[in-house]
């Protein structure tokens, strides 16, 4: 980058500021109305915020590649080897393989098992005025749920979690990934691995099983593919979806009026699903490495440059979104980020729209009026996504 793409005024965005995982939203519209093509010092990486920016930066995957990574502080290995992390046509063939072994697995198939867990979550917590919608109920229906689908064998499911929930955090100081962020990602391929080998032993129905032996015209993911995927998945599984379950919950308890509209009218979960993932996505920023000299918006990025896109800065862009700090659920939402987009849009988005919908089903037949009683709760330590460490509630 140039002097001159040093902005004037003192504003800073340090994507990795506890003040941003709080509330990045004062941060986005600063960000699009005056600074669009923001140089940001503290992560050393370039900022795009207005949503027509990111769709284009999504699209073009050839300028704005994810060979070098897509989170702003990237794993070990992990750049150039996973779908999240390549560009096509490498990029084509993994997700081609990958989204076969998802097609072949019935993902309803284990919907009436979510179900029951969710009910039985709820039923432990009756009689008690206020629960930890995280730690008593999100985190354990997901960890079950994805269990379920890719097949992990029962036992350490919350040491899974635990070690899945490290892997996407960040040393707010650093701005790196820790030595324990590191042990956990080390832990989880080594638990990957030992997965994989069971299910090539004796494959099931699982989603895994479905993924090693995956197949098109007789080509299949290499070994460290199929490694790199699986631990990607437990992951991503575990931690996204949980992180989008709980700001499902906090986005109905900050707007009562929305809740007891869904609540009276069920057959708006999909709305509501849809407008709480453009609200509040957990996945809020990705990065891409540029391949040539770009200029926007009177700067000129260079070859070379990380670029972070803000996706829930795009969520929230008034130039595409009307009144778009509401929480509207008959709002139409179409064309939102929440799941990303263009080549890289998240392959397990049917898995968690349909889970996410089960779930709330149950939990709001048994918990029809809840609301907070943090009004900021500690977040999730991390460039790229957000999502409260633990959601205090109390019921109606």
């Amino acid at each position: 980058m140039t002097e001159a793409a040093t902005p004037a005024g003192g504003f800073r965005f340090d994507p990795y500021s506890p003040r941003v995982d709080s509330d990045p939203f004062p941060f986005y519209r600063t960000l699009r109305d005056e600074h669009p093509c923001f140089w940001s010092e503290d992560a050393r990486m370039w900022v795009l915020s207005r949503y027509a920016d990111i769709m284009r930066a999504l699209a073009d995957w050839r300028t704005y590649s994810s060979a070098s990574g897509n989170l702003l502080d990237e794993l070990p290995n992990r750049a150039g080897n996973t779908l999240g992390s390549t560009d096509p046509p490498r990029h084509d063939r993994l997700r081609a393989l990958i989204q076969h072994a998802f097609m072949k697995r019935n993902l309803e198939s284990v919907g009436p098992a979510v179900e029951a867990y969710a009910a039985e979550c709820l039923e432990a917590l009756r009689g008690r005025p206020d629960f930890d919608f995280v730690a008593d109920f999100s985190s354990k229906v997901t960890t079950k749920s994805l269990f379920l689908l890719l097949g992990l064998p029962p036992g350490n499911d919350q040491e899974v979690r635990a070690k899945a929930v490290l892997m996407v955090q960040s040393d707010p100081t650093t701005r790196s990934k820790g030595p324990e962020h590191l042990a956990a990602y080390e832990w989880m391929t080594s638990y990957a691995a030992r997965v994989i080998e069971q299910r090539q032993a004796s494959p099931g129905e699982d989603l895994l099983s479905q993924l090693v032996t995956a197949e098109i015209e007789g080509e299949r993911l290499t070994e460290r593919e199929v490694l790199l995927t699986t631990t990607t998945l437990i992951m991503a599984g575990i931690e996204s979806l949980g992180s989008f379950m709980t700001m499902f919950a906090l986005n109905l308890a900050d707007f009562p009026d929305a809740r007891a509209r869904l609540v009276a009218q069920p057959a708006l979960i999909a709305d509501a699903i849809e407008e709480s993932l453009r609200l509040n996505t957990s996945a809020q920023r990705f990065r891409r490495r540029l391949t040539q000299d770009t200029p926007l918006h009177g700067e000129t990025m260079r070859r070379g440059d990380f670029v972070i896109l803000a996706l829930g800065s795009a969520n929230r862009d008034e130039r595409q979104f009307p009144n778009p700090d509401v929480y509207d659920i008959t709002r139409k939402t179409r064309g939102h980020l929440g799941f990303g987009g263009g080549v890289h849009a998240c392959i397990g988005s049917a898995l968690a729209r349909l889970t996410v919908s089960i779930v709330f089903k149950v939990f709001l037949e048994h918990l029809p009026d809840f609301w907070r009683l943090e009004s900021n709760p500690p977040w999730v330590p991390s460039g790229n996504f957000r999502s409260p460490i633990r959601l205090l509630l109390a019921r109606g």
